[in-house]
């Protein structure tokens, strides 16, 4: 799943490659991905790009002030196109494609383009055509952005307060801080020498400060790591960043352990044992004791 930094280093790369262009329409292919009707998708064609904001996991084209707002989901991506005039007309089908948005040609002939493809069965891509952004009920919804300023070790402690969830789960709640999900919380963590199974109440001044500065580290070098990378080149970048997650079996760059997995209906953890657990393995999420 593409999250902050992916999701920043897009917004960069489309700014240096889409704004000031003028966009000659946008085909929706997969129909279940546009979540509004009114304005219509049409009313983009015409509208020249005048920004690419972020919001969490959100990119956000505005269009002339109407905005394109796109969340990629755990399977989407964009894929640039230099010259999309060769392109096949998009049709409905069982194809990854979900959309395609066609821009301009440039003064050498080309016309460029992005398309949002989405891979396997559960097609959660969401498109949104708005006045306002904050309409947009995942954006309106979002917590603090982690890469803000107002985001401080005192911030967190605000946030974390009585709260009794798992701290990883925290972390993954986009009503709680923007932008984190399963990849990042898991190095998130594990740089914080925190267990996932750690009550969010329980943390002392010190553990949140510690925590503090993972997030906010963790998630600049990644933005870092991706600067000036093309869209291709994101997805590659972010899996040889990092430390834990995904690297089940594989010993631990900082203390040489091996990291282990937590498994779930739809999801797994990362973490190393030596770093986090005090060498306690974590087997099961019904059968763990929760970790302090």
């Amino acid at each position: 799943m593409p999250e902050l930094p992916e999701v920043e280093s897009l917004a960069h790369f489309l700014r240096e490659r889409a704004v000031g262009r003028t966009i000659l329409g946008v085909d929706v292919v997969a129909i279940q991905a546009l979540k509004t009707f009114d304005p219509p998708v049409t009313a983009l064609g015409g509208l020249t790009i005048t920004g690419v904001a972020r919001h969490g996991k959100f990119l956000d084209l505005d269009c002339d002030g109407l905005h394109l707002v796109m969340h990629l989901a755990r399977a989407g991506w964009l894929r640039w196109r230099d010259d999309l005039s060769g392109a096949k007309p998009v049709r409905p089908g069982k194809g990854p494609l979900a959309a395609r948005v066609r821009l301009a040609p440039d003064d050498e002939g080309l016309a460029p383009g992005f398309e949002l493809t989405e891979a396997g069965t559960q097609k959660r891509l969401a498109i949104y055509i708005t006045k306002n952004p904050d309409e947009v009920p995942g954006v309106a919804a979002l917590g603090p952005d982690p890469l803000d300023e107002s985001f401080t070790a005192d911030a967190l402690r605000r946030i974390i307060g009585g709260n009794r969830t798992q701290i990883k789960g925290l972390l993954r709640d986009q009503k709680v801080i923007a932008g984190i999900g399963n990849a990042y919380s898991d190095e998130v963590l594990h740089a914080a020498r925190m267990s996932p199974f750690k009550v969010a109440a329980t943390l002392t001044d010190a553990q949140i400060a510690d925590l503090h500065e993972a997030i906010v580290t963790t998630l600049r070098e990644a933005v870092e790591r991706a600067h000036g990378l093309a869209a291709k080149d994101l997805k590659a970048e972010k899996k040889s960043g990092l430390r834990v997650h995904n690297r089940a079996g594989q010993l631990c760059d900082v203390c040489g352990d091996t990291i282990r997995e937590v498994s779930f209906a739809d999801s797994a953890l990362q973490y190393c044992p030596t770093c986090q657990t005090a060498g306690k393995l974590l087997a099961d999420r019904r059968l763990s004791r929760l970790l302090k």
